[in-house]
């Protein structure tokens, strides 16, 4: 079964064809960054303004690469929910009527069900139920993958998530938009020990997290250097700030793993692509005797070929829309549709 696949969540407008939930057989992807990044962020109304204007040539491009007309597609897929919501309107919007005009099943995908999904055309051998931290810009869960469709949430920032804490963090430090990629390069020249910052714990769910007090610490620690006319050492700040996620977020993980007797864990989302964190996981999981999946960085930030996979699962559960599909700017990974 091949997907036309359509990712417009955020700044990326992407749009894949996958097969089977497994093998990409093409995919293009329309980078923002360049305009965003004069305004150290995301502009919500541009991201949607660019969607816009790139939706239909990267379909083309994609049915191109795949050397394939849009009449041989089986099925139509978007992200629907979470996300910035005039972006995700622009998806979906395109989706139902391509869907509508070629008569074929209209396939909503969920965002972070997405990035999990990426591991499974990463490591096509790899099925659930496994255990996935998810790491991205808006989102930071520990997830129980039961199913290719079922999914239970196990542990969550209760503020910032780990993305956001990196972009804000390096703002501070005068670096460029996107943050994370900033601060990992950065980081890999520092002591991840000169600083010392805050590790928060949860007390009412020891798997859950939080990042604000960390990001505050950062800001205070720049703007209390600047006062006093002292110099910030910014290599060892953001390996500094690194160690701390990693030490949130990967024996939390650990735990989880222990929790649920899972010897598999997936990795998902945009902030898998630090290479510290990646190092810690890895560390872990040889300690712990475990499978880690860890996707290759192609497949970390958003991408429409992580939603085809996605999408061809959703299918064969029956999870199918139509014309009156709606965007959602929030929506749990357990929810489809906003109703079910």
């Amino acid at each position: 079964m091949r997907i036309l696949a359509i990712e417009t969540s955020c700044d990326e407008t992407a749009v894949a064809v996958v097969e089977d939930g497994r093998q990409v057989i093409s995919s293009v992807v329309r980078s923002q960054i360049e305009t965003h990044a004069l305004y150290g962020g995301v502009v919500p109304e541009i991201a949607s303004r660019q969607h816009i204007e790139s939706i239909t040539i990267l379909a083309e491009e994609a049915l191109s690469k795949a050397n394939m007309k849009k009449q041989d597609v089986d099925a139509i897929a978007v992200t629907y929910a979470p996300g910035l919501i005039g972006a995700l309107l622009v998806g979906v919007g395109f989706a139902k009527a391509v869907a509508i005009g070629l008569d074929k099943p209209l396939i909503p995908v969920h965002h972070i069900r997405g990035h999990i999904a990426a591991n499974y055309i990463a490591f096509p051998d790899l099925k659930p139920p496994f255990l996935c931290l998810v790491v991205s810009g808006g989102h930071t869960l520990i997830v129980d993958v039961k199913g290719y469709t079922e999914f239970e949430i196990l542990g969550s920032t209760r503020d910032d998530a780990a993305g956001e804490a990196f972009d804000k963090c390096a703002r501070v430090l005068g670096l460029p938009y996107p943050g994370g990629a900033a601060m990992d390069k950065l980081a890999s020249g520092g002591d991840t020990t000169k600083y010392k910052l805050p590790r928060a714990k949860v007390a009412d769910n020891e798997l859950d997290m939080s990042f604000s007090g960390l990001k505050t610490a950062v800001i205070n620690t720049v703007h209390n250097a600047e006062q006093k006319g002292e110099t910030i050492d910014g290599a060892s700040l953001a390996a500094s700030f690194s160690a701390a996620v990693a030490d949130t977020l990967v024996p939390r993980t650990a735990t989880a793993l222990e929790k649920t007797g899972y010897k598999k864990l997936a990795v998902a989302g945009g902030v898998a692509a630090n290479g510290f964190l990646r190092r810690e996981l890895e560390t872990m999981a040889e300690k712990l005797a475990c499978e880690l999946y860890l996707p290759p960085l192609s497949l970390c930030g958003d991408n429409a070929a992580m939603i085809g996979a996605q999408a061809y699962f959703e299918y064969l559960d029956g999870n199918c829309a139509g014309a009156d599909l709606n965007a959602y700017a929030t929506m749990p990974i357990d929810k489809l549709f906003g109703n079910k």
